[in-house]
């Protein structure tokens, strides 16, 4: 099983730091790929809510839901790797292979949805980890959650990386003849052997185009994510991914600048000098470059497209392709006119 991360960084919040040791065990070769191939494990989840308010102003939404924590798709450079501390787990290894699992997620949207004081705006599906990993093929929860909506006419927009989300297009399409939802594919990459290194376990970059293709093709309003563009990786793809993102039929697109925060940075460092040995003293100047000097900024205002010269240009990059390929058009306006609260479990609408 392939991982984007080959370590066990410490947790920040533990104050005893372990440390592997294993040149004693160089022998036991079978040992060794165990602990660095690791099963992945479904944990559940107690959560008593499943809707999470944002107030940061770098956030285009303020509603999400997010039926799982950690993420199987194993990217090196997801910048909620961190949140997985806050488990007891670390953000190398722990994050993509101990994947917790909110299964009382439709019960718990239904309830917040029943919310008298709920007035209807949009609610985001992947503000944090995918909705559409692996892990959704077993639960169901975004679809169970999506059913949810559509009963309720509740305005959702999805985003995600993986190709799964066709297999929902049927409650997607009667949620799009009512302008209810926004579907958004990450694409970072149309060389498939750099999108497997750099999201071990995501759709190869075909299949996602697939995926807007057959959106767009249904009437669903679909718009593509470059989400990480990182500097010196894939920067200079730009051109090409918006040209068959425009083929495929998206709206809109936009970009996110590669972020390095907390633990992220180790993960994503040793992925770099593991997979491309030869451009890591490019890579992370570039960065740096676009970050002032440093790996990360979290600075308001900056830190989702960095600042100085490399980020100026990616930017105008970005800017020029996209006018050219007409996908600086807004995505249609969610009707939040349609929505109904949820009928209670009885079936019966209350009274008063």
């Amino acid at each position: 099983m392939r991982h984007g991360s080959k370590i066990d960084p410490h947790n920040r919040f533990e104050a005893i730091r372990r440390e592997s040791d294993l040149e004693h065990l160089e022998w036991d070769q079978e040992f060794l790929r165990e602990i660095s191939n690791r099963k992945i494990e479904y944990i559940d989840d107690a959560s008593q809510s499943i809707v999470a308010e944002n107030t940061s102003p770098d956030i285009p939404f303020r509603y999400s839901v997010n039926p799982y924590r950690g993420c199987v798709h194993a990217c090196a450079y997801c910048y909620a790797r961190p949140g997985h501390e806050y488990l007891g787990f670390n953000a190398g290894l722990d994050f993509e292979t101990k994947i917790v699992v909110k299964r009382d997620a439709p019960k718990l949207l239904r309830r917040f949805l029943s919310k008298k004081d709920w007035k209807p705006e949009a609610i985001t599906f992947s503000g944090v980890t995918d909705c559409y990993q692996p892990a959704e093929r077993e639960f169901k929860l975004t679809r169970q959650c999506l059913e949810v909506a559509l009963e309720c006419r509740q305005p959702v927009s999805i985003i995600t990386k993986n190709a799964l989300v066709l297999r929902d297009l049927e409650i997607i399409t009667q949620l799009a003849s009512d302008n209810l939802v926004h579907v958004y594919l990450s694409i970072t990459s149309l060389d498939s052997e750099l999108a497997r290194d750099m999201e071990p376990r995501t759709s190869v970059p075909a299949a996602r185009l697939r995926a807007v293709r057959e959106l767009s093709q249904s009437g669903v309003p679909v718009g593509v994510m470059t989400a990480p563009i990182i500097p010196g990786l894939n920067d200079s793809e730009i051109p090409q991914l918006l040209e068959a993102a425009k083929e495929a039929g998206a709206v809109t697109a936009n970009y996110i600048m590669l972020r390095l925060p907390l633990t992220v940075e180790p993960v994503f460092i040793e992925w770099l000098r593991r997979v491309h040995s030869g451009r890591v003293e490019k890579v992370l100047g570039r960065i740096r470059e676009a970050r002032g000097g440093k790996l990360n900024s979290s600075a308001w205002g900056e830190r989702m497209v960095g600042s100085g010269v490399v980020a100026e240009q990616i930017r105008s990059t970005f800017r020029v392709f996209r006018h050219k390929y007409g996908l600086n058009r807004e995505m249609p306006a969610y009707n939040c006119d349609l929505f109904r609260p949820p009928l209670p479990d009885s079936g019966q609408l209350p009274l008063f």
